[in-house]
Order: C-alpha cells, then structure tokens, then sequence
C-alpha cells in the first residue's frame, strides 16, 4: 500500500512524499506511482507512544483480565497511540504478580497490526515508593526498594517489565537502580521526596528518567530544588510530562519543553481506567473511589481536598495542547510523543519514526488533531 499526504513528518520537517508499507514495514519514502489513499493535507505522524497508562474503557492493569487489556490496546488507536506501556498502581504483591503475569500472557500472543496498540511492555510504577508523595498510590502496599521482590515481580512478567518508577532516597546505596540499570530496565525517579543532591546522584547511579514530571515529586524552589530542579535541570535525561495542562499549567508546560533538550521530553498520559467514561463516573482504583471530573481529571473522592488521582487524556488531545495552548514547537511536541519514548524503551531502531525499514505504525491527523486514521503494522485500524 501507498499513502501520500502534503505534510508527512520526515527526516524533522513536514514533506510532501508518498509512503510504501510491505509486510509490516515502511519500505520506500518517496516512492513513485499512483498512491492508494492520497491524504491531501492531513497531516501523517509516526504513531503515538504512551509509556504512562494505566487503563481504560473500565480495565486497568492491576485488574489482570485479559479481555480487557486487549479491549484497551484495540481502543487507544482511536487517539493515534500504536504502541504503549501496561502501567501498574501499587498494590499488595499478590495483585501485582497477577498483574504482570496476565499482561506477559497477552503481549506474548498479540498478533501484530491485527491486534491494535502493540504492548511494548510493562511500567512499573511502585510499590517502591515515598508515602509523603504517594498520590493515587495506596500507603499500605508501599515498600522499599528490594532487587530480590523486583526479581519476583520480573520473572512473572517473562521479563517483560521496561520501567520502574522507585523513590531513589529509600533504595539503600542505590542498589536496585544499578541493578535495573544492569539489567537493560529503565529505572525512573517519581513518587518521591528525594533532594536535587539524591536525585542527581540516582541518575550518576543509572536511573534514565523522572516521572509525570512536577507531579509526586518534591517541588522546586531557588533555594531547595527538590526532584522537580533535577528533572528540569538535567536538561539531557527523560523526563515524562502529562500535557493535559490540569496536572501541571500550560505554563509549566511550556517551562518545561523548554528546559529539556529535543531528545529529552516524554509526553504521557497517566490516563486511568475511567478513559473513555463520561464526566461524573466513578471507578475503584487501586482500592480507592475515584471520579471523573468535568476536565478530564479523575480525583479521590475520600481523601482530604480530593487530590488528582491521574487522568483521561488522549495523547492526540496532550499534542494539541502542549503546541496550541502550552506553545511548545511543533516538532519538540511531536518528538515526545514518538522518537523519544521509543529511544527510552530502546526501540527507536523499529518504531517513533517514519523511516525505511521501521514499523509501519503510524498516524493521520485531521487539522483539529483528531484522529482520521492510524495504521498498525500498515493494517489499518479505524
């Protein structure tokens, strides 16, 4: 199949070029012939990558039901995404070995292209937590950084987890960051009190990234920098933003695409299983109330000022935002969204780009950002 449009992202600028896709794989840019869909002016994107989710459409990944994880990846092509991470919350160990194990059976038989999203693996997002910045995670379950119940967690999940979220100034010596380090996993500091000294030292240590960036993490200031200063000033390391512009201000937005380099911003979503509900709608998560509000923002009925607990955003929705609204340049935009997460998980060499010889993941968008098609493995999918 040839697609054309006025406007593929190529090579970090908008063409006018036609796109062949083969078994799978982009095999030829700017190929002569007749195109089978000629796209006009839409605009046609490598595909979404979100390494931050926790579920949707009623299922999230502490919830261990195969049929809804495959609901989930069919479904998140609608926002452009074509390939994302299975995020787990904090729980006690039983539920979070289900966890994993039911996501390693479901990603080991994805059929490609035909099964939606690709799960490109699993995001660990506690228990290895701070309880001072635990956010939506439950206090209970939380626990110090330990190699060995790491180990348990990654032999359940066939080795399939590709992110630890871990609070750096619990993990004695830095011992589980350099064993993930060793062991080709990202480890990513969030949900964390540690100082700008602590977190600058876990990232000489091995750590890769900062989570959801500004949220759960000890905040900046001119004279006490906290996780936040290390984050915006480690200009050169990955760091996720959630671009709903609730999490954070449009401004902070915009401050942070700013402090971090091309390569170096991670949009996410951290969307929770209430993606896809309407406003008002109540869910359990993680064994707490959680609702829908009317921007989107799901929040914790029960606890003190109803803090966020995550959201619904939809990654075409966070790229409007961030260049329409946050006014971050187009293409560090769409970067965080595709080559950078991709080079994270150590994927860039098959998916975030249009290039010969990748994945034929990729995104069509309307000029409101909506989605007008996406391809998976050059099936398409809407």
């Amino acid at each position: 199949m040839i697609i054309h449009s006025s406007h593929v992202w190529y090579q970090g600028r908008f063409q006018s070029v036609s796109v062949r896709m083969e078994n799978g794989l982009i095999t030829e840019i700017g190929c002569a012939g007749k195109p089978d869909i000629d796209y006009g002016n839409l605009r046609i994107l490598p595909g979404f990558i979100d390494i931050h989710c926790h579920g949707a459409y009623g299922f999230d990944t502490d919830s261990a039901d195969p049929d809804g994880l495959r609901n989930w990846a069919r479904n998140i092509v609608s926002e452009g995404v074509t390939g994302f991470l299975a995020t787990t919350i904090t729980e006690k160990k039983s539920v979070l070995l289900s966890a994993v194990k039911n996501a390693a059976e479901v990603i080991k038989t994805q059929v490609p292209g035909k099964d939606g999203a690709e799960i490109l693996g699993i995001h660990f997002e506690g228990p290895f937590l701070n309880v001072r910045y635990k956010g939506a995670q439950p206090e209970e379950a939380i626990v110090r950084p330990d190699i060995s119940e790491f180990m348990e967690y990654q032999n359940a999940a066939a080795n399939n987890i590709r992110i630890v979220t871990l609070a750096p100034e619990n993990d004695e010596d830095f011992r589980l960051i350099r064993y993930l380090d060793a062991h080709g996993v990202v480890a990513s500091i969030g949900h964390t009190a540690a100082s700008f000294e602590q977190a600058v030292n876990a990232v000489k240590a091995g750590a890769k990234s900062f989570t959801h960036t500004f949220n759960a993490m000890s905040p900046f200031s001119h004279r006490e920098n906290g996780t936040v200063g290390a984050a915006l000033r480690l200009h050169d390391v990955y760091s996720e933003i959630i671009c709903d512009c609730r999490h954070s201000t449009c401004d902070a937005v915009n401050i942070f695409y700013t402090c971090k380099d091309m390569d170096h911003a991670v949009m996410v979503s951290d969307a929770l299983m209430c993606k896809g509900y309407e406003p008002g709608t109540r869910f359990i998560f993680g064994g707490q109330p959680v609702e829908i509000y009317p921007d989107g923002t799901a929040h914790l009925t029960d606890a003190e000022n109803h803090p966020l607990a995550g959201s619904t955003l939809k990654i075409n929705e966070g790229l409007r935002r961030a260049v329409e609204t946050a006014e971050v340049p187009f293409e560090k935009a769409i970067r965080s969204c595709t080559v950078n997460p991709a080079r994270l998980l150590g994927m860039d060499d098959r998916i975030g780009l249009i290039e010969t010889g990748h994945d034929a993941d990729i995104a069509v968008l309307n000029d409101d950002y909506s989605v007008h098609q996406v391809y998976c493995k050059g099936i398409p999918q809407l």
